[in-house]
């Protein structure tokens, strides 16, 4: 509980301060002698900082007013976004500020795991460096890749990036850089990007799609990820859409990049701009000027996306549900699908619960500070001066890298 307490007092005055102290009661619903208590032992640590607000001349009633902020310097964290042809790494501070960027070009589905944990590493070093820092500046790492991934343990269990299963990532980064290593679905990482810096900044419930070579999902819950046994984290791509025999069609064999991009794969512009992560905007180019086979396989990934998202809102009800991914480039005949088929399959009496958000400005930078924050939203519930961030298990069973 008072780790619970901690973070939502730590949390409302990143959402919405500076904040006196009668503010962060209102806020979070605790009482002043609790957060009288937690917000003496942040400013102790350093993590917090005062603000006057006047003085007593200017105020002519008593003593300023004294407001609470984050004081960005107390920590610097890492956040991986790992995608099919780069990975991007940033250094933000205490509030999620980017210091530093870098991306390093990769084509990471040839790769064995040891090799991108090695490139996940190197572009760690050379990112806090380029920010002006060294590794003992950097309090913790957060890689988010596409898969399923179990948070608890920090094991890949599949990726479709990825050529091995179970992966135990953060032991491995552990071992090479000595950081504190969360291990986070790329989904999330966006999620909780959205909630605190764009679009979700206003809700503590809502629901995240993820449309890019896989298709992802994230469900947040009265400001918490909502995860399965061992903090497994979904790829709705794995969702079953029909069955017929021996067959299982899944979500990912209409909707994910590679199968919209299918009808065009032996093309030779195709082949090159596959491999350098462009196909996307080459085939929005090409249905802008008419493609019919494009232009159907962007209709048919709509329309099992817009069936999924209705089956996502008859599930949770969520207030928004937040489109995101660079799938969605390909624009008006794959928007428009998604939005007729969830029309038509979404029950009537939830037809209003839900707002569809699309989030088409996200960058890979974006993504990467998402991975960054939930970092800091780990930091921020830790007892500074005692346990602090996680540490990865390391008698994990699966086979080391």
């Amino acid at each position: 509980m008072r780790a619970i307490n901690r973070f939502h007092v730590m949390d409302a005055i990143r959402r919405h301060g500076p904040l006196a102290r009668v503010e962060i009661c209102e806020r979070t619903e605790l009482s002043p002698t609790t957060v009288s208590a937690i917000t003496a032992a942040l400013l102790d640590d350093g993590l917090v900082v005062t603000r006057q607000m006047g003085t007593v001349r200017d105020a002519g009633r008593g003593r300023p007013r004294v407001l609470l902020e984050l004081n960005p310097d107390a920590a610097r964290v890492v956040g991986v976004k790992i995608a099919p042809t780069r990975i991007v790494h940033v250094v933000t501070n205490f509030q999620g500020d980017v210091l530093a960027g870098l991306t390093q070009p990769v084509r990471v589905d040839r790769q064995p795991a040891e090799v991108i944990a090695d490139l996940v590493e190197d572009g760690v070093r050379r990112c806090v460096a380029d920010a002006g820092l060294t590794l003992d500046h950097v309090e913790s790492l957060c890689v988010a890749l596409p898969g399923v991934v179990e948070h608890a343990t920090g094991i890949v269990r599949y990726s479709p990036i990825l050529t091995e299963a179970n992966v135990p990532l953060s032991k491995a980064l552990f071992e090479r850089l000595g950081l504190a290593t969360l291990i986070e679905s790329d989904a999330n990482a966006i999620t909780i990007g959205e909630h605190w810096f764009r679009l979700c900044r206003d809700l503590d419930d809502f629901v995240v799609v993820t449309a890019e070579h896989s298709l992802g999902l994230g469900v947040m819950h009265g400001g918490e990820f909502f995860r399965g046994a061992k903090g497994i984290s979904f790829n709705l791509g794995d969702l079953a859409m029909s069955a017929n025999g021996k067959t299982v069609a899944r979500l990912a064999d209409q909707a994910n990049e590679p199968a919209i991009l299918a009808p065009v794969a032996g093309d030779a512009r195709f082949r090159e701009a596959i491999r350098l992560g462009r196909a996307i905007p080459l085939a929005a180019a090409l249905i802008a000027t008419g493609d019919n086979a494009l232009t159907a396989s962007a209709r048919r990934a709509g329309e099992v996306l817009g069936l999924a998202i209705a089956n996502l809102i008859t599930l949770f009800a969520p207030p928004r549900v937040v489109l995101v991914g660079s799938t969605l480039a390909l624009g008006e005949p794959l928007m428009t699908a998604l939005r007729t088929a969830l029309d038509r399959t979404l029950p009537a009496w939830l037809g209003d619960v839900s707002e569809i958000a699309v989030d088409v400005q996200a960058d890979d930078t974006d993504w990467a500070r998402g991975a960054a924050a939930a970092a800091l939203k780990q930091l921020y519930g830790a007892p500074w001066s005692s346990t602090g961030p996680a540490r990865p298990r390391l008698d994990m069973n699966a086979e080391d890298l």
